[in-house]
């Protein structure tokens, strides 16, 4: 088959691929546009044929200076423009996507003859799905409210503009801790809440409690506990609250997941050491989650009245706050490990489950520190540990008494498991 295409010309396979490329644009425009609104449109499939053919006969006529190239680029904008003044005139409408679409078009022959196929190929996908996506745009558009872009340029500024800009030197001699190791613990957890509110109110508006109870994982499992514990005093219907219950287990699996990402970013070996262990943890958390679910005698799902949707994942004070507090824990962790060693540090770790363990565990997880793989293994799983006992008592508190017995039971079980996890892996 090689041998064969390579008696076949050049040039002739790069016509083909233009001819077929534009012909692919046409037909897609086609579609966009029914019978009836043809004639609003300066041309569907075989027009933008045209074009990308007129493009690649211009372009191979002259590579060298381009002008027959540029000229017909010039000649097809005039036009363009005259069409786009008559359309204007004669319907009143100012959309362009079609004559942006055609220039596009027009752009194919020189990205097949000069760029790798990767490249062009990529262009068409690309144009191909923002051209059908206009409908799917205009609903996410209706979505966003005045401070939307504002929660985006935030992340911007944290994750583009002062992360470059941050030095990567050490603020002290004996610590490795330098403001570049700090900003990227704080663009990655930024990074994971922004996702988590995306998902939330732009993928899952709809959702029910479940999938509340996954995204608010993703953000903070610890707080999902403690929002959805409180809800649950406002249900009257046994099946809602198994849904509540399941809901919080859940978040705990995504929990274990989330911070296997987190240590994959900052501490690839030590990910790959644990792997084993978060894998069953995940795996059990959630069939118990699910198991949770299923056990109602009704399953209709739980609609989510917006449950901390529009709560602003990436508020200064926020970042400020875990800044400061991964600050602390460098020198903390440095001073427990250089005066008290191993048994400091798994203290320590028992400790920190019950104040913010994020801030800990990255620290942990980026700071060369005079101690062993196994023993930061184990500092990571006596955090989680803490912290989930941690969630099961603020389920006991918050929660309404019919939900404490399947969230007590079901963080039990996952605390047990991962102790003897604990035990017998580490």
């Amino acid at each position: 088959m090689a041998e064969f295409i390579a008696f076949i010309p050049e040039k002739l396979i790069q016509f083909i691929l233009v001819t077929l490329l534009s012909l692919v644009i046409g037909l897609a425009q086609r579609r966009l546009h029914t019978e009836k609104d043809e004639f609003k449109v300066f041309g569907t499939d075989r027009t933008f044929t045209f074009i990308g053919i007129l493009g690649y006969i211009l372009y191979i006529v002259d590579d060298k200076t381009l002008l027959p190239y540029l000229g017909g680029w010039l000649t097809l904008s005039v036009l363009l423009v005259i069409y786009y003044i008559f359309k204007h005139k004669e319907l009143n409408t100012y959309g362009i996507t079609t004559i942006v679409v055609g220039l596009i078009t027009y752009c194919i022959p020189p990205l097949v003859i000069t760029q790798p196929a990767w490249l062009y190929i990529l262009v068409v996908v690309t144009v191909l799905i923002f051209s059908e996506l206009k409908s799917s745009f205009v609903e996410i558009s209706q979505k966003f409210d005045k401070d939307e872009f504002i929660t985006l340029a935030k992340f911007l500024i944290i994750a583009g503009v002062i992360l470059p800009i941050v030095p990567d030197k050490q603020i002290v001699p004996f610590i490795n801790l330098t403001p570049f190791n700090v900003w990227i613990a704080v663009v990655v957890i930024s990074a994971i809440s922004y996702l988590s509110y995306l998902l939330r109110k732009f993928v899952f508006a709809k959702s029910g409690i479940i999938i509340s109870g996954v995204l608010g994982g993703i953000y903070s499992s610890t707080a999902t506990t403690v929002v959805l514990s409180r809800k649950s005093k406002n249900l009257s219907n046994q099946n809602e609250v198994h849904q509540y219950a399941s809901a919080i287990i859940l978040s705990m699996a995504v929990m274990y997941f989330r911070i296997l990402v987190l240590m994959t970013i900052f501490n690839i070996q030590l990910a790959a050491y644990l792997l084993p262990v978060f894998l069953i943890m995940i795996v059990f958390s959630t069939i118990w989650g699910i198991a949770i679910f299923f056990k109602a005698e009704k399953r209709n799902v739980v609609e989510d009245d917006k449950i901390m949707i529009d709560k602003n994942p990436l508020e200064f004070r926020v970042a400020i706050i875990f800044t400061l507090l991964f600050i602390a824990f460098s020198f903390i962790n440095y001073y427990v490990i250089e005066t008290f060693g191993v048994s400091g540090l798994n203290v320590l770790s028992w400790i920190v489950g019950f104040i913010d363990i994020d801030p800990f565990l990255l620290n942990i997880f980026q700071g060369k520190y005079d101690v062993k793989s196994n023993a930061i293994a184990l500092a990571t799983f006596q955090a989680i540990i803490s912290n989930n006992i941690l969630k099961t008592g603020y389920a006991m508190i918050f929660a309404r008494k019919s939900l404490r017995k399947p969230i007590i039971t079901g963080m039990g079980a996952i605390i047990l498991v991962n102790a003897i996890l604990l035990l017998f892996f580490l």
